[in-house]
């Protein structure tokens, strides 16, 4: 679609030159490998689990990485697939007492259309569990979190189906996973010349809030609301385009919601924006969890893609994917004292960053870089 961001693989190969910067010697490579990271966050005991997808359809996973940097696979064979944008599969994850929640992304659930920047409905998906949400539930296992499980194609199409799906490990530890919201994979979006135009259903982020989840659909911009217990959605709000300042590019620009977080009861969303990625029009909204009204919390940012709160109520912390798009500069870490006051950089230099958790007991901060595959930390301060 027109008004859609640019792929994100290009801006990888523009990136490539950037190396990291030790701003304050705060900033370190946790750990490398990984495999196009995308969110993270901390478990109850300390580890980081982080959802990673590949180039091979059906490749998505969620790895447990200890404090020593040493990854593990928690759950592999997840639902992904190539969309006109590259690669997409697990996304966004929180968790509920022993329940975690994994949001999957718009995978290959449409194709490039015939018209540069349009796309097509895919009749035949790699996977039936794209644009959706998961539940894996730990509850039948004791202390440390188990590892090593693998979800089939099988095992995919019987959750499509509705069943739940009981998984066990070498260790004959088991776990069960369930489909809890199934979004569309598409919505139409008629253009001329091309009535058969369509808009991708892509959920980005989730957050759990009572028992409730919120979802940050990228592709739709918009925030769905899931009932945990029954599976219910609904469309909280929706972000409208905006008009392109610019002499070039679309006439109308895409928010992009790419993160979601719980502040006082309400939801903080950043919005990346779409192509051209005019300086200042990425913001941090605040929306109301029962009513889907929003209004701006932090402006005048550049590609904002997560948002976390910091030691006090009023501080905030904001991952800027880039800070100028269409240049290939790397994103940055800004810290906000009040949602009004100017922001300090913590950490610059940061090659696509996507996503950060913060270690509230050490105030360490973990970003992960999908092109560069690796987490970087910033430490407390």
């Amino acid at each position: 679609m027109f008004s859609r961001k640019i792929t994100l693989i290009i801006v990888a190969v523009m990136l490539c030159g950037f190396v990291l910067k030790s701003e304050a010697q705060t900033t370190s490579v946790f750990t490398g490998g990984l495999s196009q990271p995308t969110k993270i966050m901390l478990t109850p005991q300390g580890n980081l689990l982080v959802t990673e997808t590949s180039g091979a359809p059906n490749s998505g996973r969620v790895s447990i990485i200890d404090r020593n940097g040493n990854r593990q696979t928690l759950i592999d064979g997840l639902p992904s697939g190539i969309s006109p944008e590259g690669p997409s599969g697990p996304t966004g994850l929180d968790m509920r007492g022993s329940t975690l929640f994994v949001a999957i992304g718009e995978g290959d659930g449409t194709v490039r259309g015939p018209i540069p920047g349009t796309q097509l409905g895919n009749a035949n998906p790699s996977s039936p569990l794209l644009s959706s949400v998961l539940a894996i539930d730990f509850s039948a296992n004791t202390g440390r979190m188990p590892q090593g499980f693998s979800l089939s194609m099988d095992d995919q199409f019987a959750l499509a189906f509705g069943g739940e799906v009981t998984l066990t490990n070498r260790s004959r530890r088991t776990i069960t996973v369930k489909l809890l919201a199934d979004f569309p994979n598409f919505v139409p979006n008629p253009i001329q010349p091309l009535p058969t135009n369509v808009r991708a259903s892509n959920p980005f982020a989730l957050v759990v809030g009572g028992n409730d989840l919120f979802v940050a659909n990228a592709g739709l911009n918009s925030v769905m609301k899931v009932n945990i217990a029954s599976g219910n959605w609904q469309t909280l709000t929706t972000f409208p385009p905006r008009p392109n300042p610019l002499p070039f590019g679309p006439p109308v620009i895409d928010a992009v919601p790419d993160g979601i977080r719980i502040a006082g009861g309400q939801l903080l969303v950043t919005l990346l924006t779409g192509f051209p990625f005019v300086p200042g029009l990425s913001e941090v909204r605040l929306v109301d969890a029962e009513t889907g009204g929003s209004s701006t919390f932090i402006g005048g940012r550049s590609t904002a893609i997560d948002v976390l709160g910091g030691k006090t109520t009023t501080e905030h912390y904001v991952i800027e994917f880039s800070t100028n798009f269409l240049a290939g500069a790397p994103g940055q870490l800004l810290l906000f004292q009040s949602p009004t006051s100017a922001p300090t950089v913590v950490a610059g230099g940061l090659i696509s960053p996507t996503g950060m958790a913060r270690d509230a007991v050490s105030g360490d901060i973990y970003i992960t870089e999908i092109f560069t595959g690796r987490i970087i930390r910033v430490s407390g301060f």
